[in-house]
């Protein structure tokens, strides 16, 4: 399994005694997903989840405070009225409702294709390091992980992770911008990678922070959709869109498969609220907003990345909302080095740090703290 990401406020809480009963040794075996620090205290800058520094907007914020006052009722078992809005969003891609899945979160979509769709001793390829989720994800479905090491920009390695496919091969998953080290996959790498899928082949594109990314090299796998319909593209509301703590998620594929990963699915896995403060999200007053938002943050990372590279750092292209530090065996402790500065970073022990793209302020106080680094930068 992956190594186990630390937070910066400490270790993860201790696991509990054996239990009663019997566990399956795959999941016995599995290491705990360790979310971003969260602040002890006043003045820390919290840059270890990749949030929107902005709050939730106004409109939003109404359309599930109105929504709560019905929370005695079920929600849309499968959010309909939700799936024709996102429909209506990416209708230039032809979308139909029928193709949209709806979760709580990407995070549970993504366990929910690969269940729908793996068998024990299943393979599938992932780049890595990536989303730490996907290896835990991989191994609740009774399938087994083959990593595909990222190039020391931090880029997949499509041509090595087509030729790790082999028989028992599934899925093949890419994250673009890819978390934690940034880049994203260009139009040519990503049509390049479905195509060369061998048949049978299920590829899913995760693409959390496509909202974010601002060269115009980068695809958008919806552009692949129509013809490929081995291919499965997931989005979330967490990032650009300020909804995080609502777990709102969804997945587009060919509409059979669209079907049979929704039979999967947690039944009301999306909450009222939640599905109401989704549907205000993707109003075109609420998606100006967001678009603007959504810039104001790359210009801010770009600013940082251009001041972290004067300062000597070397930084892979970032297309998210955040960065990544690499720092090796050092990363333990230049996470603690910007504890003691007041800011929360994303250590991955032995590899490197991810640091979110906060307000102004907090950038400023990480560039400061980088810039007081005493260790050899990267």
């Amino acid at each position: 399994m992956s190594s186990t990401s630390t937070s910066a406020m400490g270790a993860a809480a201790p696991a509990p005694a054996t239990p009663a009963v019997p566990l399956r040794r795959d999941i016995a075996a599995l290491p705990a997903y360790v979310p971003g620090a969260r602040p002890q205290g006043e003045g820390i800058a919290k840059l270890s989840s990749n949030e929107l520094p902005y709050p939730v907007q106004d409109s939003v914020l109404a359309a599930l405070t109105d929504a709560a006052a019905g929370v005695n009722r079920y929600p849309e078992m499968t959010g309909q009225r939700l799936a024709e809005a996102l429909a209506s969003r990416h209708a230039e891609h032809g979308i139909d409702p029928c193709q949209i899945v709806l979760g709580n979160g990407s995070v549970a979509l993504i366990q929910h294709l690969l269940d729908t769709v793996c068998e024990p001793g299943d393979e599938v390829v992932i780049p890595w390091r990536s989303f730490e989720a996907y290896p835990i994800c991989i191994a609740v479905a009774g399938a087994r992980a083959v990593r595909v090491p990222v190039t020391a920009e931090g880029r997949h390695d499509v041509p090595a992770m087509l030729a790790a496919c082999g028989p028992a091969t599934r899925v093949i998953m890419a994250c673009t911008p890819n978390n934690p080290t940034g880049p994203a996959l260009t139009a040519a790498e990503l049509e390049a990678l479905v195509d060369g899928a061998p048949d049978g082949v299920l590829v899913l594109v995760d693409e959390a922070y496509l909202d974010f990314v601002t060269d115009p090299a980068v695809g958008n796998a919806l552009d692949l959709l129509a013809d490929h319909p081995g291919l499965v593209v997931s989005r979330t509301f967490s990032k650009a869109h300020a909804l995080a703590g609502m777990r709102v998620g969804y997945l587009m594929a060919e509409p059979a498969l669209a079907a049979a990963i929704r039979s999967v699915t947690t039944p009301f896995g999306v909450s009222l609220p939640a599905q109401a403060a989704a549907a205000a999200a993707i109003a075109p007053p609420a998606l100006a907003e967001t678009a603007g938002r959504a810039r104001a943050v790359a210009a801010e990372r770009d600013r940082v990345l251009a001041a972290l590279r004067d300062q000597g750092w070397t930084v892979p292209d970032a297309q998210g909302n955040f960065y990544w530090l690499e720092a090796g065996e050092e990363a333990a402790r230049l996470a603690a080095h910007f504890e003691a500065a007041g800011i929360l970073v994303r250590p991955f022990v032995g590899e490197g740090v991810r640091v979110s793209v906060g307000t102004p302020e907090d950038n400023e106080r990480v560039l400061a703290a980088t810039a007081a680094w005493p260790g050899k930068r990267a």
